[in-house]
């Protein structure tokens, strides 16, 4: 049987920017010997919680986020809180007519956090910048990376393949939507560094991809993830710079990635334009085309995990997960 004929891929569309980039200026020295990173102590213990936005330099709701707990004057009520803006240099580019043009300079800060990495002799813009962070990130206790999404897709947390980083995701209760998954091919995510993923370690991380890049809903979604961390570690009660949190418990699902589907070739196409979280009912179902391959899902009621409509090659393309609640 002779296969489908490749889809075309659409041309990339025009993205509209809703939101103002945060004037970051007051806190680009920040106060812990880390450009861009300002700490807050209670001077009671706790945990060292660290909060860190801009790992891309176009995600802005993160950062707005930050800027409005920094500006408010919030002060943790017990332990540490580190507000920190990771990949300042690109944000620094950042033009509202090319909004995706500023992910990064050189390379994926969020592709890099390996020791092997770390410590290797590469340069880069990014890598320069990781290895400037990560004596603070080895620190925390308690991190929580905001991001967006370019692509639609509803909100979600990733919680990493530690078990420790999935009890965090389901202590949160938002967004509702809990993915565990092992990363990417191109290398470790923050949240899989090291002391958040070792098994004699005790720090936790999650990733919450809040929505769309430039959207007010997104902002809000991850005012209410940052919430939920301060309240779960204690250092918030109520508080004017915060949400108050749902009446009632999240019922949120759980899914485990089985599969990352990388992109190998530059003419991988989805077979129709799919959202993040979209369940296919049937086994074998057709949903991609890389170059002459077919992408099929593994088993019934397969939930894409952020499908990336234009992947480039090497890049993956989409995560394939099965609901476990």
């Amino acid at each position: 049987m002779p296969l489908p004929a490749p889809p075309v891929q659409p041309p990339l569309p025009q993205f509209p920017v809703r939101l103002e980039p945060p004037a970051l200026g007051p806190f680009l020295a920040g106060n812990t010997g880390v450009r861009g990173f300002t700490a807050r102590d209670s001077g009671k213990p706790g945990p060292h919680v660290a909060l860190v936005a801009l790992m891309h330099g176009n995600e802005l709701a993160g950062a707005i986020v930050l800027e409005r707990l920094l500006r408010g004057g919030f002060v943790p009520l017990r332990g540490r809180l580190t507000c920190g803006f990771a990949n300042l240099d690109a944000f620094a580019r950042f033009d509202p007519r090319q909004p995706t043009a500023s992910r990064f300079l050189d390379e994926d800060m969020n592709r890099l956090w390996d020791e092997a990495v770390l410590d290797g002799p590469r340069r880069s813009s990014e890598l320069g910048r990781a290895r400037e962070i990560r004596p603070l990130i080895d620190t925390v206790d308690v991190l929580l990376d905001l991001h967006s999404m370019l692509w639609p897709s509803e909100p979600l947390l990733l919680s990493g393949p530690a078990a420790r980083g999935r009890a965090l995701a389901l202590a949160l209760g938002v967004p509702e939507l809990v993915v565990a998954d092992p990363g990417h091919a191109t290398g470790r995510r923050m949240i899989d560094y090291t002391p958040f993923t070792d098994a004699t370690g005790r720090s936790a991380a999650n990733l919450v991809e809040s929505g769309l890049h430039w959207e007010m809903q997104t902002v809000e979604m991850a005012l209410a993830c940052v919430a939920a961390l301060l309240r779960h570690t204690g250092l918030a009660r109520d508080h004017p710079l915060l949400p108050s949190p749902p009446g009632r418990p999240t019922r949120q699902r759980v899914a485990e990635v089985t599969d990352a589907v990388t992109a190998t070739t530059s003419g991988f196409a989805f077979v129709q334009p799919f959202r993040g979280g979209d369940v296919v009912a049937r086994r074998d179902t057709l949903i991609a085309l890389d170059g002459t391959t077919e992408i099929r899902t593994p088993y019934d009621d397969c939930l894409l995990v952020m499908p990336s409509l234009r992947p480039s090659r090497g890049h993956t393309a989409v995560r394939l997960a099965r609901l476990l609640a």
